[in-house]
């Protein structure tokens, strides 16, 4: 069902992505990433619709991540890429549309920002209802209850301030302004027509049907609203509690946990927050000087999926989090994890080496850091040290004392000292 919600879309963002390719002349998109006029005119042309069905799927695709909008730019979205191999792609995308719902139509003229804000934040209890009713539901009962949740939305917002107060009293003047007063109820006559747009909306996007004045979710409309109840029930059973922490401190927090609680952990985390702002969060922790941290962000992000793939593929090119990407972008294409490392160059697995045992010795134990040794690639402890010297990880010089510091053999222990002084003085 998804598929063919986003059918259409699909289809423009597919001509878009041939048409408005490199070399072509004078098929462009404006500076706000939406189609222009000519653009429009000739994807209705080509593909048998009119202009404004162009410009109404194209919307459809960018609300959907079908179409990627980068400044003044537009390519395909990870979406669209896995369109015919991933069901969960497309599924991800009308997930994304239906979180987009209220952007999908116009909102009706002549109503304060505050009301429609406020009947957007009012309309997932509505969609609850919905979808525990399991079948029609007269419109008039939606707009009670609409009525209801705006008003208690009202009321939260109230800032009257309780107790004593220290104006003194006085005679009531006529002419004053009345007292403000807590929040009363709102009109039905102000939601009615924003109800009738929300539920449009929603009917546009294929999450609810709507006749005879009744509405009914749809199938994929019941599962979405299904989906977003469990993720608050996930997000609210944090098993420690991390949800409410930055990504590195919730990092931090599950650093000591085995890995299966950690992704619990993930998962609730990343089920409190928009999947955009988690992924930005877990890269820029990536990026810091805590390497059981990158290691840790890149484990959180395999929970992410395939909604971090154009994130994790535009930092391939920073040398502290590339081998990471490269092991995650290949497991992600379905190369097995034991198999992934083929992926990385000598160079990048050395780094990596490197990095990993700086997260050792900064958070595990000199027995661990012996062991760690074990796991080069390098045949001998003197190719390990040649190569690790060469790959430049700002942490060489502590990761081989910590290293010479920990090992049991004074031979090997004096040998890791040398190329630690040879580091530190930049000889050879």
């Amino acid at each position: 069902m998804a598929r063919s919600v986003l059918a259409a879309a699909a289809r423009v963002a597919r001509w878009a992505d041939a048409a408005l390719g490199p070399g072509r002349d004078g098929i462009t998109a404006d500076g706000k990433a939406t189609l222009a006029d000519a653009t429009a005119e000739h994807a209705a042309l080509e593909l048998g619709l009119t202009p404004d069905q162009v410009r109404a799927d194209w919307d459809t695709a960018r609300l959907a991540g079908l179409v990627e909008v980068h400044g003044d730019r537009a390519r395909p979205g990870w979406r669209l890429r896995a369109w015919d191999r991933d069901d969960s792609a497309v599924l991800r995308g009308w997930v994304a549309l239906f979180d987009a719902w209220s952007l999908a139509c116009p909102e009706p003229e002549g109503h304060e920002p505050s009301a429609v804000a406020e009947v957007v934040s009012a309309m997932p209890q509505v969609l609850s209802f919905l979808q525990l009713s399991a079948g029609p539901v007269p419109v008039p009962q939606l707009l009670d209850l609409l009525q209801q949740r705006v008003t208690e939305l009202r009321t939260e917002r109230c800032e009257i301030p309780y107790g004593p107060q220290r104006q003194p009293v006085a005679l009531a003047d006529p002419a004053a302004d009345p007292a403000p007063g807590p929040a009363g109820p709102t009109d039905d006559t102000e939601l009615a027509p924003l109800l009738d747009w929300a539920l449009r909306a929603l009917g546009s996007v294929g999450a609810l049907t709507c006749g005879e004045g009744q509405a009914t979710l749809t199938p994929l409309g019941s599962w979405a609203v299904w989906v977003k109840l469990e993720q608050i029930c996930v997000a609210a059973q944090s098993p420690a509690g991390n949800i409410e922490q930055a990504a590195e401190d919730m990092l931090r927090g599950c650093a000591q946990l085995r890995p299966n609680a950690a992704r619990a952990e993930y998962r609730a985390w990343l089920a409190a927050r928009p999947v955009g702002n988690a992924v930005t969060e877990l890269l820029a922790a990536a990026r810091g000087e805590d390497a059981l941290l990158r290691g840790l962000a890149f484990e959180a992000l395999r929970v992410v999926g395939a909604p971090a793939e154009p994130d994790v593929r535009a930092v391939v090119d920073d040398p502290a989090l590339r081998p990471y990407a490269l092991l995650w972008l290949a497991e992600h294409d379905g190369v097995d994890p034991e198999d992934a490392h083929e992926v990385l160059t000598r160079e990048e697995a050395t780094w990596l080496w490197v990095d990993t045992a700086a997260a050792v010795a900064d958070h595990g134990e000199a027995p661990m850091l012996v062991r760690h040794l074990e796991s080069a690639l390098q045949p001998t402890v003197p190719a390990l040290l040649d190569e690790v010297r060469a790959v430049g990880h700002p942490r060489t010089v502590q990761v081989l004392v910590a290293l010479a510091a920990a090992h049991p053999d004074p031979a090997l222990a004096k040998a890791v000292r040398r190329a630690a002084f040879q580091v530190h003085t930049g000889g050879s």
